[in-house]
């Protein structure tokens, strides 16, 4: 009766919401972003090996958020070119972004690295923005990944575009 989005914003409104795995041949830029902004824990691609698809169910299950690498490639190229939705940018959704990163124990510069990491810079790159060596910045992103309890960069930018 529904496609995925709009199926997982129903379950996603369930007092107990279950973990949602998006398994589609879908790759449209407007209804990835509509699937993670809807709350899917993760965005999977229907060409990989069946054994990838349990092990991505497993994954959801725990918690993670998962991308499959030709969509988090794709993600990161559109917060690259600011290609996203502009109430994405908007000052207010920052705001409110960074309010809630720092409800999560997060400090201010690591807000800012966690930005920086969404908008698709390198670790050399957030370095030379925030006037660090690249060593600092591996570990303030180490330090992040520990309070958000998620796994690589790739989780760090979608969590942020989620939020």
């Amino acid at each position: 009766v529904c496609d995925g989005v709009e199926g997982t914003r129903k379950l996603k409104s369930l007092p107990l919401p279950p973990a949602v795995l998006i398994l589609t041949t879908f790759d449209d830029d407007q209804y990835i972003i509509e699937a993670l902004r809807s709350g899917a824990n993760g965005y999977l691609l229907k060409n990989v090996p069946p054994s990838r698809i349990v092990s991505s169910i497993k994954t959801v299950h725990e918690g993670s958020l998962l991308v499959h690498p030709d969509i988090a490639r794709k993600l990161a190229g559109l917060v690259g070119t600011g290609s996203l939705p502009s109430s994405q940018a908007s000052e207010e959704a920052e705001a409110l972004r960074q309010k809630q990163l720092a409800d999560m124990g997060l400090t201010p510069a690591e807000q800012h690295v966690v930005q920086l990491i969404a908008e698709g810079k390198s670790n050399k790159e957030i370095a030379a923005v925030l006037f660090f060596s690249e060593g600092t910045v591996k570990n303030y992103i180490s330090v992040i990944l520990g309070k958000l309890e998620l796994r690589d960069r790739t989780q760090i930018a979608i969590f942020y575009l989620k939020m």
